[in-house]
């Protein structure tokens, strides 16, 4: 992407999208895995009244945190990674 605002290629539109996907998929896969490990026992074992609200309310809080710190660590990890100049060298004496 050029530095001063110029347009997109559409290598670069590419890249962004997928990126995108992967931050939104693998946010939702954390999330999902954080709430039913905090939330899950609740349900193992049977759990009513407050406590079961306590955990499965914790379980959301904490799956709503998790899946916006991932997305955003990923996103600012790919902005920062600078894309190499010349496709295909990745070593600097190529």
């Amino acid at each position: 992407m050029d530095a001063y605002g110029g347009q997109r290629t559409q290598g670069e539109r590419d890249a962004i999208t997928v990126e995108i996907g992967y931050a939104l998929c693998s946010a939702a896969f954390a999330a999902a895995v954080l709430f039913g490990a905090v939330a899950g026992p609740a349900y193992l074992f049977g759990l009513t009244g407050g406590v079961r609200g306590m955990l499965v309310g914790a379980g959301a809080v904490v799956a709503v945190v998790v899946f916006f710190v991932r997305v955003v660590s990923v996103l600012v990890r790919f902005t920062r990674a600078g894309q190499p100049s010349q496709p295909g060298r990745t070593r600097p004496d190529s």
